[in-house]
């Protein structure tokens, strides 16, 4: 007889026999994993300020997403994946609506509304369907694209790129029609010390990542923030540790304020189109990314019962819009923790705990929120990580190439998420038809095609 100790309740329940793992391991890599993405308390609430929501309320919507979804997400799929609030959607959220003039509480309505089309969706297994209807080039662009965007964002908050003109004049009359046009953006003022600032944290942070440090994103804002204070650019905090839910802390200002009857109009069909295609295509280049990273990945490159992650993700979707925050889903920051060995459920649980445990120091890192200089070069940073995604772009191939390219110009040229991921979906299956490729065209690519043209037919491009 083995005199090896049977497994434990834990052990049992997160079947680490099973995948090869130990609870210690699984620990660790929840903790790493915390660590990488932690930076979404500062980041979030700051680009979020910008759609109207109070940066206190909103740091701790954004912490109990993370806390709520991480922990969901260990205990009922039992995968290593973290799930917050998504970069890229709050950007659409603050920046890509802003045009349309619309309150924060229409705004939140509409991730409410998402959320519970991709629990409907996922339910019937629809999601995955059209998840696979999009091709990887597109998915990549998508991603490049946002990445784009995102840096975009980072140097214009800081200023190391300021506008150039306002609007484009008319020629002036008698002259001809191709005038030259005037230039939209310009290079920032280095001599700000702000802007230096800026620069600096960006080379910090860059080269942290290129060491391979964990948490590399906060710990660049963290040092850059500390850098501000000592060239008086900055303030302490006001304190370490607050009890969460009371005062500045309260939800009350954001909770349950959302708006869902006015997002049920056919012009508002563009935002929740938009949402809707971001977040899963999120989701399922985070289940691909962390799954090939973890080996789980099945024979034919499908994540097994990716259901169970979706089903997750779509309600901390529908959770975060009711206490205040952006659309949420798993994070591919979670590859970091799988690096560490985590394979299971235990490793997001832990990662969950952790940022409960964050609700209790708020002030500890609420400076932070308004420092552009210090929040703005860690976008930068996720830019670059994004973008990465070009490289599996299928250039070699016109009709990829020219719809990558078109979504990623439409992203960054006009400044709107909402008409990159769009233009790219019309305009795949159209060259498909143009070039004699029809055939290659998918039911669900043709239905995502058409729901796009919705956008530009009876929506509100901006």
């Amino acid at each position: 007889m083995s005199n090896e100790p049977g497994p434990t309740a834990v052990e049992r329940f997160f079947r680490m026999r099973e995948r090869g793992t130990t609870v210690r391991t699984e620990v660790l890599g929840g903790a790493t994993t915390f660590a990488t993405m932690a930076y979404i308390i500062v980041v979030n609430p700051a680009v979020l300020q910008f759609a109207g929501l109070p940066v206190g309320p909103s740091t701790v919507a954004t912490i109990l997403v993370a806390a709520v979804g991480s922990i969901l997400m260990g205990l009922y799929a039992n995968r290593p994946l973290a799930v917050a609030p998504y970069m890229g959607e709050n950007a659409f959220l603050a920046f890509g609506l802003t045009a349309l003039g619309i309150g924060w509480q229409l705004r939140l309505g509409a991730v409410f509304v998402a959320g519970l089309v991709f629990v409907a969706i996922t339910l019937f297994r629809l999601r995955t369907w059209l998840a696979a209807a999009v091709t990887p080039s597109q998915k990549h662009s998508f991603a490049a694209g946002i990445g784009l965007f995102l840096a975009f964002i980072g140097l214009y908050q800081t200023g190391v790129v300021t506008s150039f003109v306002e609007g484009t004049p008319a020629p002036p009359a008698g002259t001809e029609v191709l005038v030259k046009p005037p230039v939209p953006v310009k290079i920032g003022n280095f001599y700000d010390p702000r802007v230096q600032l800026a620069v600096f944290g960006f080379l910090v942070t860059a080269a942290l990542l290129c060491r391979g440090v964990k948490g590399a994103l906060l710990i660049g804002i963290v040092v850059t923030a500390v850098a501000g204070y000592l060239t008086g650019h900055g303030t302490a905090p006001a304190g370490v540790v607050a009890l969460p839910f009371t005062g500045e802390y309260s939800l009350e200002p954001i909770a349950f304020q959302l708006d869902i009857v006015g997002v049920l109009k056919l012009s508002f069909l563009p935002v929740l189109l938009t949402l809707f295609l971001m977040s899963f295509l999120d989701t399922l280049a985070t289940l691909v990314g962390v799954g090939a990273a973890a080996g789980m990945l099945d024979e034919k490159g499908n994540f097994p019962e990716a259901e169970k992650p979706m089903l997750v993700d779509a309600a901390a979707c529908v959770f975060s819009a009711v206490v205040g925050s952006s659309t949420s889903g798993a994070y591919i920051e979670s590859a970091a923790g799988v690096r560490e060995g985590a394979r299971t459920g235990l490793a997001a649980v832990t990662t969950g705990v952790l940022f409960a445990a964050a609700l209790f120091f708020i002030p500890l890192v609420q400076p932070l929120q308004g420092l552009a200089y210090a929040y703005g070069p860690a976008l930068v940073a996720v830019g670059v990580m994004m973008v990465g995604s070009v490289r599996d772009i299928e250039w070699d191939d016109p009709v990829e190439a020219t719809a990558a390219l078109v979504t990623l110009a439409m992203i960054v040229f006009t400044y709107n998420i909402a008409n990159g991921l769009t233009a790219g979906l019309i305009i795949h299956p159209l060259l498909k038809v143009l070039a004699g490729r029809g055939r290659e065209v998918t039911a669900g690519g043709a239905v995502l095609g058409a729901a796009s043209l919705v956008y530009y037919v009876f929506g509100l491009p901006h």
